[in-house]
């Protein structure tokens, strides 16, 4: 077979997977939302009118958006001024806080949801507490934080968890401008402000609305953060409560077919507002390197000054994470009342974590492996061979970015009811295949777009050369196009396992016995139980912190700038 006949055959081969992996899933999903139940099913617009018409169910429609607004202007206040900084200027410990920037990477919210509602109880809180001690608040009526506060607390939790997705698309923008053109506007007279206003801030809008596309589909869809802090009128926890109603009822199926109208909505319109500033972008894409200008000692006092500031915020549910994690009796203080080092030995020893672990692992190391073979091999199709319809790989490949894991989850359930493809898996013996092959579509682009990087910034001609001196093309791949890209594939690894490991939506919603829960499924289980439930769970959460700091820190060094093409639709 010629090798462009080869290349077609591998191309269908990898669109047949996302095919299967995504498109069905979603189809099937919106058939069982839009069809009646019984042996006699048709189609009817019933329940999703009931989810738009149904107080309680609109009400948590509405929430749902009011938090991902919120959480997306929260992002961008916080990102913004931080890209600009990082851009514009070059200050003592600028390296050192631009990688703790990313810090709140390593716990998703859901985690960091128990150690701030610890610190923000409103009887026996930290933070009311240390209020209290300083005399700005009467014992007698505390703040209620998480009762008529809780909807800021999910917004700014999530902000503080998905602010570094934005700050890593601004500063791939802000370093594609063209330096030449804000000195031309300043030759002219314009101020400070109105060059960033007339001419970076249209420059930057690429990344702009690449980076408030993830976060505005994640904040809307985001189960966990909503889930700990008992936020029962959203959707996505509505949608989680009706877990058990899958087999009977189209309600949940219909209430997911909204979020993922909502979210694709979302996703063509970023799409669509990016197509028409790349032109404007294009245009101003730097030829040279911008100098940032290097501050004096007060200079870098205060430009340090905001990054230690979010910073300091950022951390802080991490904090309550790992004070939680250490505490042998924390009420009515400020800080825990006794210190133990116990929860981290029953973490890694209690029945319930010790396997749900070994199943994270397994679930995760699985999913890497096959994201490995398919993302190289879709950017390769894209990025070198150039075949033709590559776009349609490339954007089913990073369609989960716009797809929610809730939703995606959900039509992984349709697959396996009567009917569907997958209805020879029971998810109540063995959820285990679907589990990898959920994490592993859901983490693909990360490896795609890992990939496509190091493809594209490696010299073609090196392997057009081994292949002149006879070498076949699998022996190129190889034994040259594979190392050149050695160190993309492993940062695109690293993050595709650790973020497997976390994964929220996918784990609550297709593991159902204990023996199957991966870390994320134990953490919630673990969370429920009185006594020391949250402890343990605090203390598994910090293991898995640990594990996500080597592994983004070890990311962040082998990409560089170019991590932020991994957040990027």
């Amino acid at each position: 077979m010629r090798p462009r006949a080869i290349h077609y055959v591998l191309g269908l081969g990898a669109l047949a997977v996302l095919v299967l992996g995504l498109i069905y899933p979603l189809v099937q999903m919106l058939g069982r939302g839009f069809t009646t139940p019984g042996p006699d099913p048709h189609f009817t617009l019933d329940y999703v009118w009931m989810t738009v018409s149904y107080w309680p169910l609109a009400a948590g429609l509405i929430n749902a958006v009011k938090i991902a607004l919120a959480t997306t202007a929260v992002v961008c206040l916080i990102a913004m001024p931080l890209a600009v900084l990082s851009d514009r200027y070059h200050f003592r410990g600028k390296t050192l806080l631009s990688g703790l920037l990313l810090v709140p990477m390593i716990l998703p919210p859901f985690v960091g949801a128990i150690g701030l509602r610890q610190i923000l109880a409103r009887y026996g809180g930290s933070l009311n507490l240390l209020l209290q001690q300083l005399g700005l608040q009467s014992p007698a009526n505390p703040i209620d934080w998480l009762g008529a506060g809780r909807f800021w607390g999910i917004v700014i939790l999530e902000a503080l968890h998905l602010y570094p997705i934005m700050y890593l698309n601004l500063t791939a923008s802000l370093a594609n401008i063209d330096p030449t053109m804000s000195e031309a506007a300043a030759n002219l007279g314009a101020g400070p402000w109105r060059r960033f206003r007339k001419v970076t801030l249209p420059l930057m809008m690429p990344g702009l609305f690449a980076g408030a596309s993830i976060v505005l589909i994640w904040s809307f869809t985001e189960l966990g953060t909503p889930l700990m802090f008992d936020y029962r009128r959203h959707t996505a926890v509505q949608i989680f409560e009706r877990l058990s109603e899958y087999r009977t009822s189209p309600l949940p199926f219909a209430m997911v077919a909204v979020m993922l109208t909502a979210s694709l909505l979302i996703y063509g319109a970023s799409k669509l507002l990016l197509a028409r500033r790349r032109t404007v972008a294009v245009s101003g894409k730097a030829t040279i390197a911008a100098s940032a200008r290097r501050l004096g000692p007060g200079g870098s006092l205060l430009a340090a000054l905001p990054f230690v500031l979010v910073i300091g915020l950022a951390i802080v549910p991490h904090i309550g994470v790992v004070l939680t994690s250490v505490a042998g009796d924390w009420f009515n203080s400020i800080l825990p009342g006794q210190w133990t080092l116990a929860h981290y030995h029953d973490a890694l020893g209690h029945e319930l974590t010790l396997p749900s672990i070994a199943n994270s692992m397994k679930y995760a190391g699985a999913a890497m492996l096959v994201d490995l073979a398919l993302g190289l091999l879709i950017a390769y199709l894209v990025v070198r061979v150039r075949i033709r319809g590559g776009w349609i790989l490339d954007s089913l490949a990073m369609l989960p970015l716009a797809v929610p894991g809730l939703v995606l989850a959900f039509g992984f359930v349709a697959t396996t009811l009567p009917g569907g493809l997958l209805s020879f898996i029971n998810l109540e013996q063995d959820p285990t295949l679907l589990l990898i092959f959920a994490y592993a579509i859901r983490r693909l682009p990360y490896v795609v777009r890992a990939s496509a990087a190091g493809l594209e910034q490696s010299p073609v001609t090196l392997e057009e050369a081994a292949a002149n001196l006879g070498a076949p093309p699998r022996t190129v791949l190889r034994r040259v196009t594979v190392p050149l890209i050695a160190a993309n594939l492993m940062a695109g690894a690293l993050l595709a396992f650790s973020f497997a490991m976390l994964e929220v939506s996918d784990s609550l919603v297709l593991a159902r016995k204990a023996e199957h829960y991966p870390i994320t499924k134990a953490i919630y289980e673990l969370y429920q139980r009185l006594g020391e439930g949250q402890f343990i769970a605090s203390a598994l959460g910090v293991w898995a912190m640990a594990l996500l700091v080597v592994t983004i820190l070890a990311t962040s060094v082998l990409l560089g700038r170019r991590m932020g093409a991994v957040f990027r639709l």
